[in-house]
């Protein structure tokens, strides 16, 4: 058995840690802290144990229709997904050739990067403040908006203006557009559109990223090469049955975005009032460099051993700071007090 060498040479994406224990403050993976839709709750009581005996619709049928009602297009424009991550990995296949390259913005999602040395092509980060210059080589840009890890939200017309004047195929990545002011939907949904992609994904501001089911909508030929490489049956039954339930309940979706906003605003506030650098976020996570004096991944490991999870991302544009998940209001509290502790005792000093 031969290893391919590229798959040899590459590091592997490395998830947030899922701690086995539940007694912990878990602001890690930004996972939404409130539970899902109780619609959601109701569809798996009542799941019909039968069906599981049947591969589920192909198509997603039922939740694509639902999608493609919402934003206004056709069902031939909307592919559904095991999770985002797997929408991801079919561009990197579907509009990349041998000899081209992926790009993103740099810093932004870790996966990106991996997906490009699985897909054995260069990878090209550009700046992730004005307008990207990804290189004449790139067939595939990943702009995620807002941003992860910092937060930062680009104006939809910007993101129009650049795939306007991009040669190949744009994806916007809007894994936490919920949270943020506005979104790319209308440009993915417009009739003249014919390179642009926007993602969505369930796991975030629908509460069920233990469910995996993510959305893009797209040019009618762009979603049908999608289809062509898929999985024949990607989204399990189970799966497309509660994400169209969360779906569906707009109020409580709306309302727990709200809360998540809402806490958002008082954690940057408090850290700031420590003397954190917290830029505004429009995601349902916070960046932040702690207060001068305090190493960010001291800090880290600090927080760890006192039952608090956050993030940290070595590297020299990412490493002086934290990305801290938006939890509840409990929550966000717990975190404050861990981390002020361990600054007082000269932990991550």
């Amino acid at each position: 058995m031969r290893i391919a060498k590229h798959v040899e040479r590459l590091e592997g994406y490395t998830p947030g840690e899922q701690p086995k224990s539940k007694d912990v403050v878990k602001l890690n993976t930004n996972e939404n802290p409130y539970p899902p839709s109780p619609k959601c709750a109701k569809v798996m009581r009542s799941f019909d144990p039968d069906a599981l005996r049947r591969y589920p619709d192909p198509c997603c049928g039922a939740l694509a229709a639902a999608i493609a009602r919402r934003h206004g297009v056709a069902s031939s424009r909307v592919f559904i997904g095991n999770g985002s991550d797997e929408i991801l990995s079919l561009c990197a296949r579907a509009f990349v050739d041998d000899g081209e390259a992926i790009g993103s913005l740099d810093p932004s999602y870790s996966l990106y990067k991996t997906l490009a040395a699985i897909r054995n092509v260069p990878w090209r980060g550009s700046a992730a403040d004005g307008r990207p210059d990804p290189g004449a080589d790139v067939s595939l840009f990943l702009w995620t908006n807002p941003n992860a890890p910092t937060g930062a939200f680009a104006e939809p017309a910007a993101i129009a203006d650049f795939a306007r004047g991009f040669p190949g195929v744009v994806l916007v990545d809007e894994a936490y557009a919920d949270f943020a002011r506005g979104d790319c939907m209308a440009l993915a949904a417009a009739p003249e559109n014919r390179n642009t992609i926007v993602m969505r994904t369930f796991s975030k501001s629908y509460s069920l990223a233990g469910l995996r089911v993510g959305y893009c909508v797209g040019p009618e030929d762009l979603v049908a090469a999608l289809y062509k490489i898929k999985d024949s049956y990607n989204v399990d039954a189970v799966a497309q049955a509660v994400a169209l339930a969360a779906f569906e309940d707009e109020a409580y979706h709306r309302e727990t975005v709200a809360k998540v906003v809402e806490a958002r605003e008082a954690l940057v506030a408090r850290l700031r009032g420590r003397g954190w650098d917290a830029p505004a976020s429009e995601s349902n996570f916070v960046f932040a460099r702690p207060p001068a004096g305090a190493d960010a991944a001291s800090l880290f490991a600090a927080l760890r051993g006192r039952g608090v999870f956050v993030r940290y991302f070595p590297g020299p544009k990412t490493g002086d700071r934290l990305r801290i998940t938006v939890g509840t209001p409990e929550q966000n509290a717990a975190f404050l007090a861990a981390a002020d502790a361990a600054i007082a005792a000269g932990i991550g000093g």
